[in-house]
């Protein structure tokens, strides 16, 4: 029973949309309305400037780290990654929104940080690395989902397949921004501190 209620809590957490709080308290109105019409941080960056990207960026890893230390509690290491993964979901279908949510690629970073700082420096570098010299996130964030369940199985076998279920999440959940990669068609990176 502990296990059901880590989960509901997890996909509870997840399902907070913060970037859609930021973008309304700090007056740039209703993410689903504007830019790519997503509610995570990439869009917020698009409305709002790098300075509210990132603090969206901070509360969608937050919520995830929530989870994880959660599960970690509850049922160890590899239940913390699963709640991770299902506070993912919560992310990319909110219960609030009608299932309507973001891509998850904040909320990975923050599972990856709380089950392995390590695995988050090195997918976080890859990340900036990419991203920065393409001019394209979701070149970085393909990246990660690639490396993420080879990382994963090198912890564990629980903690791996936990991993690779993020990973195939998010790559989903990206597959549009993938194809317009391939076809040369994908929105760069406009990085500004403030709009």
């Amino acid at each position: 029973m502990l296990y059901i209620f880590s989960l509901i809590i997890s996909y509870l957490l997840g399902s907070v949309p913060f970037g859609l709080l930021v973008a309304k308290v700090f007056n740039k109105g209703d993410l689903r309305k504007v830019g790519s019409g997503n509610i995570g941080a990439t869009n917020v960056m698009r409305v709002g400037g790098l300075r509210l990207a990132g603090l969206t960026w901070i509360l969608d890893m937050l919520k995830a780290i929530i989870a994880v230390f959660i599960g970690n509690y509850v049922g160890g290491v590899a239940f913390g990654a699963w709640c991770g993964f299902v506070a993912i979901v919560g992310h990319c279908f909110p219960v609030w929104l009608k299932f309507h949510g973001g891509k998850g690629i904040s909320s990975l970073f923050g599972v990856i940080l709380a089950v392995n700082p390590l695995i988050f420096i090195i997918c976080g570098i890859e990340w900036l690395i990419v991203a920065l010299g393409s001019g394209y996130s979701s070149a970085g964030a393909t990246v990660v989902f690639c490396l993420l369940p080879v990382f994963g199985f090198i912890i564990s076998t629980g903690v791996g397949c936990a991993f690779l279920a993020i990973a195939l999440l998010c790559m989903i959940r990206h597959r549009q921004n993938i194809l317009r990669l391939i076809k040369g068609q994908e929105s760069k990176i406009e990085w500004k501190w403030k709009k």
